[in-house]
């Protein structure tokens, strides 16, 4: 039977300098009531580091990325994010040791 998982979303961002980097959409978070992307990089990439991005809609009502100029913004959200991740590893933790009975 095949594998269905759910099919991870490709978000393609272009730098400063017009180059295009790929990264994963990891999940969406809502903080203070603004939704934030979080991305990691390819795998063949060095870098692990996720990347949070705000949500915004543009004029046209096209869903945009923006960075997060304050330090506080960022902060806030990246708690939310480690908190988020902490409670998946429980989750699958507690799972883990359900099923060694």
């Amino acid at each position: 039977m095949p594998d269905h998982e759910e099919q991870e979303e490709v978000i393609v961002l272009t730098d400063e300098k017009g180059e295009e980097h790929e990264f994963t959409l990891i999940d969406v978070l809502q903080v203070d009531g603004k939704e934030y992307a979080v991305l990691l990089p390819p795998e063949d990439e060095d870098d692990d580091e996720a990347v949070i991005l705000r949500l915004e809609t543009d004029e046209q009502g096209n869903d945009t990325l923006v960075d997060i100029d304050s330090e506080e913004e960022f902060d806030r959200v990246a708690e939310a994010w480690d908190e988020l991740r902490e409670e998946v590893e429980d989750e699958a933790e507690d799972e883990g040791e359900e099923g060694e009975d």
